[in-house]
């Protein structure tokens, strides 16, 4: 008893141990991990197609390359040709900005007029005063920032890395694959293999049904709203689709948020009810063909996250560490998923969890004397 104590606790403390110093290197080097992670993500992504090539007869360099290579070329044209539109929408909305200030402060206008009556606000207090006196500000807020995004500055020379040392690290990280995970599993405890790899397996299959899967629907439900949105004639319709796919990662969370904010500003651009029921008829048709078509199709039940979990792993990701927390989040959801998984069950079979205090059951009299 003593002896398994003492291997618990060595078990505890190599593991404790291991988990602080991935932390401090995290935390230590996070200005210059972002090729290296989103190298490493695109590899893990790209890494079944190189694999698939070479059971056909191509060798493994060769077969990085050709995938690679398309992957590359396919990324460059789109954001090659969405970066103008997103731009142009984007300045024009700064632009409208203290119009439509001023539209929800003159529909706000009756509240807070009963708002100020109760709190016996003055003329010169008004909230309606305050929220237009602050209109233009508040644009000329938005205008900034628009314009420091678009002058670069530290993102521009954190863009420039990634496209350049991204590749790189993606290439080593998929010609070297079936060496490093080798490298991996040799690392291994040996008492330990079994358990371990059958978890490694586990967050494997969550991590790529949600980065090959999840992923893939958010990035057709966004080119598939930008589309159809601008087509409708809807301002800003390019930005707010792309944006609804791109938080479509969190299943629900994307759709309905491009839907509050297209029907508010279909509601402001025309005030056509017509015209806002085919906004949001939009987005429910987006609603339906994911549900019944490309979820089960290329998700499947293989996520086993919880949508919950994933939007507070990307929020708390994002707080910590930025763009590189969010790009992190959703490896470290799924592995604490699965381990959360693995110790709620061994805890369940440990005897802390059983019943030991209950008592045999009494033999019957009758039967004692026969």
């Amino acid at each position: 008893m003593a002896a398994q104590k003492l291997d618990l606790r060595a078990h505890a403390l190599f593991w404790a141990f291991a988990c602080v110093l991935f932390l401090a290197f995290i935390f230590l080097f996070k200005a210059v991990l972002l090729p290296f992670v989103l190298g490493i993500a695109v590899a893990y992504l790209l890494n079944p197609l190189v694999a698939r090539l070479g059971q056909v007869g191509f060798a493994r360099k060769p077969a990085t390359i050709a995938i690679l290579s398309g992957f590359l070329i396919l990324v460059t044209a789109f954001f090659a040709v969405i970066s103008p539109v997103i731009y142009r929408e984007a300045m024009q909305f700064s632009d409208d900005l203290p119009g439509y200030i001023e539209k929800i402060s003159a529909l706000a206008a009756p509240l807070t007029q009963r708002l100020q009556t109760y709190l016996g606000a003055t003329d010169s207090q008004s909230l309606t005063n305050l929220l237009k006196s602050n209109s233009a500000s508040a644009a000329g807020a938005a205008s900034f920032v628009m314009q420091k995004l678009a002058a670069g500055g530290q993102a521009l020379a954190d863009a420039i890395s990634v496209a350049l040392f991204m590749p790189i690290v993606a290439y080593f990280m998929m010609v070297e694959w079936p060496s490093v995970t080798k490298w991996v599993q040799a690392l291994i405890p040996r008492h330990s293999e079994e358990t371990i790899m059958t978890l490694l397996q586990e967050i494997d299959k969550k991590l790529s049904g949600f980065v090959r899967g999840q992923i893939s629907v958010a990035a057709m439900l966004g080119i598939a709203y930008a589309i159809a949105l601008s087509i409708a004639g809807l301002k800003y319709g390019f930005l707010i689709g792309l944006g609804a796919g791109l938080l479509s990662v969190i299943p629900m969370v994307g759709s309905a948020v491009g839907l509050i904010v297209s029907v508010g500003v279909a509601w402001f651009q025309s005030g056509d009810i017509m015209f806002v029921l085919i906004i949001a008829g939009i987005f429910i048709a987006g609603q339906i063909i994911e549900g019944n078509f490309l979820t089960p199709k290329l998700v499947g039940d293989s996520v086993g996250l919880h949508p919950l979990w994933v939007f507070f792993a990307l929020l708390a990701g994002g707080s910590l560490l930025g763009i590189l927390g969010m790009f992190l989040a959703v490896p470290v959801a799924a592995v604490i998923g699965v381990l959360l998984s693995y110790a709620i069950k061994k805890y369940k079979e440990s005897a802390y969890y059983k019943d030991t205090s209950e008592k045999p059951k009494a033999v019957k009299k009758g039967k004692a004397n026969g």
